[in-house]
């Protein structure tokens, strides 16, 4: 019996002009930033959320509520961390991770093998089992004009012995 739990996360953030941007644990250098409560690191953000889903677990703003103060500028790599220490206590762990990001700027794909280096890292996992994709809105909606960025995330798990 195949034991493999799926799950699927999806953020999407505004862009304003700023000075960069952190996706997947990376600074990007840009002319934009993400609108966030937290880092705005919406990567990890997307992928917690599948994790969560995959274990069975509630959503991202349950545990990490923009109503809290103390998730101000919160790391999203915390975030990452404490999703995963509840897969922990579950018997879970990753076995794969599957990201699209949607943005116009900055081109993400001369960035994806650092990116999937540093998921390697958070996540314990072979970096053949993290896919990056990177695309745009083709000049559509919010995405499209340059003014948001969006992720969409798939991830399994796999328990523990």
């Amino acid at each position: 019996m195949d034991d493999s739990r799926i799950g699927r996360g999806i953020d999407f953030h505004r862009l304003e002009p700023g000075n960069g941007m952190t996706l997947a644990g990376i600074f990007l250098e840009s002319n934009l930033s993400i609108v966030a409560h937290s880092d705005g690191d919406i990567v990890l953000h997307a992928l917690a959320d599948a994790l969560l889903g995959a274990g069975g677990l509630n959503d991202i703003g349950y545990y990490f509520p923009d109503t809290d103060a103390a998730n101000k500028n919160l790391s999203s790599i915390v975030i990452l961390e404490k999703t995963l220490n509840l897969l922990e206590h579950k018997k879970l762990q990753p076995r794969n991770v599957d990201l699209v990001i949607i943005c116009e700027q900055p081109k993400i794909t001369p960035h994806v093998p650092v990116m999937k280096e540093a998921l390697s890292e958070l996540l314990k996992i072979e970096k053949g089992d993290i896919a990056i994709k990177a695309t745009t809105a083709e000049g559509m909606g919010v995405i499209g004009q340059g003014n948001g960025i969006a992720v969409y995330a798939i991830a399994s798990l796999m328990e523990v012995r």
